[in-house]
């Protein structure tokens, strides 16, 4: 009885041992990590995290400090991986754990490198996104746009574009489905004849109009108290209503001259759809979904502003031979329904256009 008391004690405890390591957290492994500066050459690179060598060595010098760990333990990520990281997702807009395994780091590490390096480059917000602040910035934004089509005292072109995020799993969800169903935040941007963006707010769900956007922005407020100037205005489509700073097309032509504003409206405007095009297919995370917490997605909009505006400034252009991607389709709205308080002006600039495409 004693021997066989003593193998069923010895079978509890094996049980019991076999089952705590079982439930012990798994040993940290710290892999050996690649180096995309070294592995890859100039083309390579640029193809993979959307910038040359060159203008990564200028983003650096702008946030090593905001990225930089204090301290080297637990094998910290340098400054350098913690970018190269963050441009690859949003080069991919894949899942975390991909981008992990082609670094040769943990998911989670990766989530928080990513909103760690995109806080640090919105914060260079100020430096490259602004709208012409002096007469004589404003002189050259309208000069430029004049040389498009002979559309006078214009300093940006306004649209809204449509930005794919996964579904927040909240109460406020809904909120951020669109009208073409799929949940996105509704990002406002101004740009100039050079295809910068001057200006962009990107904190609005997806089911929010472009015009409650404009209605609600710090930009119309400086319209409004005449800051920009008295006569110049901004370009945008039906979806806005038509003011005496923000022009939009007719609704119907039945005249020669509304004919020649309609045309110069277009083609002046057109711009603002180019930027979009441009901006999403240099960060295709834009146009195929963003997968982070609403905060850290608001962060990489702007982030993806911010390095496009960059790399604009560097003349850093993508390789022609690329594979294009489609962006979303812009829905063209219908000028609302309301008084439009610009018709004044707007009737002024067809009488000059009229004059100057005579």
């Amino acid at each position: 009885m004693s021997d066989s008391s003593e193998i069923r004690t010895s079978d509890s405890d094996d049980e019991f041992i076999m089952d705590m390591l079982y439930h012990l957290p798994r040993p940290r492994l710290f892999r050996g990590r690649s180096n995309p500066l070294e592995e890859f050459d100039e083309f390579d690179f640029k193809c993979r995290f959307r910038l040359s060598k060159e203008s990564f060595g200028v983003l650096m010098h702008l946030i090593v400090q905001d990225v930089k760990h204090e301290t080297k333990r637990n094998v910290a990520l340098s400054p350098e991986v913690q970018v190269l990281i963050t441009l690859r997702y949003y080069a991919t807009g894949t899942f975390q754990a991909v981008i992990g395994d082609h670094i040769r780091v943990n998911k989670s590490t990766v989530c928080r490198t990513i909103k760690r390096v995109s806080t640090a480059i919105a914060r260079l917000y100020p430096q490259f996104i602004n709208m012409p602040r002096t007469a004589h910035e404003r002189s050259i934004v309208q000069t430029g746009f004049y040389k498009t089509r002979n559309f006078p005292r214009v300093i940006g072109a306004i649209d809204c574009t449509h930005i794919r995020i996964q579904s927040p799993n909240s109460d406020i969800g809904e909120r951020f489905r669109n009208r073409k169903g799929y949940f996105s935040f509704n990002v406002q941007v101004i740009c100039n004849s050079n295809m910068e963006i001057m200006n962009i707010v990107s904190r609005w769900p997806g089911s929010v109009h472009d015009s409650t956007i404009f209605d609600n922005s710090l930009v119309r407020a400086k319209f409004e108290n005449h800051e920009y100037g008295n006569n110049v205005f901004l370009i945008g489509d039906g979806g806005y209503p038509c003011r005496n700073y923000l022009m939009t097309p007719l609704l119907n032509t039945s005249t020669q001259a509304e004919e020649n504003y309609q045309r110069a409206h277009i083609a002046t405007r057109n711009v603002i759809e180019r930027v979009f095009g441009v901006w999403k297919r240099r960060f295709p995370v834009l146009a195929v979904r963003i997968l982070t917490q609403l905060s850290t997605s608001m962060k990489t909009i702007v982030a993806t502003a911010v390095l496009y505006n960059m790399l604009l400034q560097q003349r850093d252009e993508m390789p022609h031979n690329e594979e294009p991607i489609r962006p979303e389709f812009l829905h063209e709205f219908n000028a609302n329904p309301i008084r439009q308080t610009g018709n004044l002006v707007r009737h002024t600039l067809l009488e000059r256009l009229a004059i100057l495409l005579a």
